[in-house]
């Protein structure tokens, strides 16, 4: 067993957002003095508000209240003129067939049972898209990741390099740590954002090994926690396709000159399937990013009126687990 963890309580600030319905706790850590990266955050759409709480939060020793109000407004006027100027920019995006060249990762790809398990919902084809012009939620990308990846993918990555960062099927697991709060409460805690609870699923005895029983088991209940499937996505909809995941290589293929790249691409037969398979932030404002005639497109990453670069420290995400048993005498009907 890994001894608790010291950092989640040695007095940095923590952030905890929980579920009314009691669904387990995902914590962002702030290692105070551990690293310092640095964050793009599209400016000019969020509310000042929403600008100023970001920048105080995330930021370390951010500008003045009134310097960012300036940029904040800057930021808005840009985002009306680009506005008026691309109107209908993200409509009838370009989708086409992979060739016959991408065949045998296409073959070796298909047989993932991450991929099959994932992508079962609607219909779901993989297409070369154009990355100019997909439609983005994510507000922010850490530069100091996304320089890692462009690292990685080394100065001209061949079109098979692309695929396997794009679709890769050899999932390369982020490492993890977990311990045991008391009888009922388990925590895990990963440098990956991309850890979370992935459900309560019904288990059978052989499907367990080494399984210590303390009793004539009937059934086991497992509460899984790890890692999504981690394929760049892109959902179809309303003639518009949304980055569904895989921001941050999205943006470091883009800026090392890469136009257009392999993705999944779930098609939708209209909005309301997206608070099926749509990250949340998706659901929660469909309009701005189907019925806007200008959302926010990928390509406004590399704009500098339409961003701002700050320092902010790095994070760890936590999940936190806990669960209940409850014994009662019920009468017989």
């Amino acid at each position: 067993m890994i001894a608790p963890f010291e950092e989640s309580r040695n007095g940095h600030p923590q952030t905890t957002v929980t579920d009314a319905a009691g669904s387990p706790q995902v914590t962002r850590l702030d290692l105070a003095g551990t690293s310092v990266n640095e964050m793009l955050y599209l400016t000019g759409r969020p509310t000042l508000k929403q600008f100023l709480r970001f920048v105080s939060r995330e930021g370390v020793d951010p500008e003045p209240e009134g310097t960012l109000v300036d940029e904040w407004y800057a930021a808005r006027d840009a985002v009306s003129g680009i506005e008026k100027e691309e109107n209908g920019a993200a409509n009838a995006p370009c989708m086409a067939e992979l060739g016959l060249e991408y065949e045998p990762l296409l073959v070796e790809f298909l047989k993932d049972p991450i991929q099959r398990a994932s992508f079962n919902t609607v219909p779901t084809g993989i297409a070369m898209v154009e990355l100019d012009r997909l439609v983005v939620y994510q507000k922010h990308i850490d530069l100091t990741f996304a320089e890692h990846l462009a690292r990685e993918l080394g100065p001209a990555p061949s079109a098979e390099r692309v695929f396997r960062t794009c679709l890769s099927y050899h999932h390369v697991r982020p490492p993890v740590k977990w311990s045991r709060v008391n009888s009922q409460t388990y925590t895990f805690i990963s440098p990956s954002n991309d850890l979370r609870f992935l459900g309560a699923m019904p288990l059978e005895g052989g499907e367990l090994k080494d399984c210590p029983q303390w009793g004539d088991v009937v059934s086991y209940l497992g509460l899984a926690v790890g890692f999504g499937s981690n394929f760049m996505n892109t959902i179809h909809v309303e003639n518009r396709l949304i980055l569904n995941n895989g921001s941050h290589r999205a943006y470091a293929l883009r800026k090392m000159g890469v136009t257009h790249v392999p993705c999944i691409v779930q098609h939708l037969p209209s909005r309301e399937a997206l608070e099926v398979v749509a990250s949340r932030e998706i659901s929660e404002e469909m309009d701005l990013y189907l019925s806007h005639p200008r959302p926010p497109l990928l390509k406004d990453y590399f704009n500098p009126q339409l961003h701002k670069v700050l320092p902010f420290r790095r994070c760890l995400q936590q999940i936190t687990v806990h669960f209940e048993v409850t014994e009662a005498d019920v009468p017989i009907l």
